[in-house]
């Protein structure tokens, strides 16, 4: 379902090329439902922490250390079971809106979203293995999951590590790049592009689907 979704966009993306998205059509007001936007913010919330809590955390000793460490592993496991829910979700069953109004813009705005999904997962899984094959247990809240795999090899865990942290700087990146376009679209083209992710009253948007 998921690969059906992805493909969709993208087809309907290079559809509006042959098309021809210079004639307009006043189309009715659409916004994402309401779960869409509640799974777009609290994933935001936790990827933003996530990424500030790894960066600070060195900066201070025990038991604030401890308590940034056991919020990061927390976090990160709520994120693991959420985010695929969120993209099921947002490739099945969510509303599907049409991502721009030039083909170009379309595809690249697609490209972007589905890069940050893939990255996202990728850094969830470097982060379980970096932390369990370094003979750690992952820690949610009190509770403490063993590794279920012996500890990795030095040379290993360091790779593990460095290629969890350059994929985070990575996805914070590619997301900031996503907020500033969002901007664009709010003060610059001030079109309603950014209030599809508001759970406010509906507003007219010629991009609607």
């Amino acid at each position: 379902m998921i690969c059906e979704g992805i493909a969709f966009r993208f087809a309907s993306c290079l559809q509006d090329k042959v098309v021809g998205m210079n004639q307009k059509t006043p189309f009715a007001v659409v916004r994402y439902d309401k779960l869409t936007i509640l799974f777009h913010w609290v994933c935001a919330f936790i990827v933003i922490l996530q990424f500030v809590s790894a960066n600070i955390w060195g900066l201070f000793r025990n038991p604030l250390h401890h308590h940034l460490v056991v919020l990061h592993l927390t976090a990160g496991m709520v994120l693991s079971v959420l985010f695929p829910i969120r993209m099921i979700w947002r490739m099945g069953w969510g509303r599907h809106i049409r991502a721009a109004d030039r083909w170009l813009d379309c595809v690249m705005a697609r490209g972007v979203e589905y890069s940050l999904y893939g990255l996202v997962i990728l850094e969830m899984a470097l982060g379980y293995l970096w932390r369990w094959g370094n003979g750690q247990p992952m820690s949610f809240l009190t509770l403490q999951i063993r590794p279920p795999f012996e500890k990795f090899s030095a040379s290993t865990i360091y790779l593990l590590h460095r290629l969890h942290q350059c994929n985070g700087w990575l996805i914070t990146a590619l997301a900031m790049g996503h907020a500033l376009a969002a901007c664009f679209h709010y003060f610059i083209l001030r079109d309603h592009v950014f209030q599809r992710m508001l759970m406010t009253e509906d507003r007219a948007d010629e991009y609607g689907k």
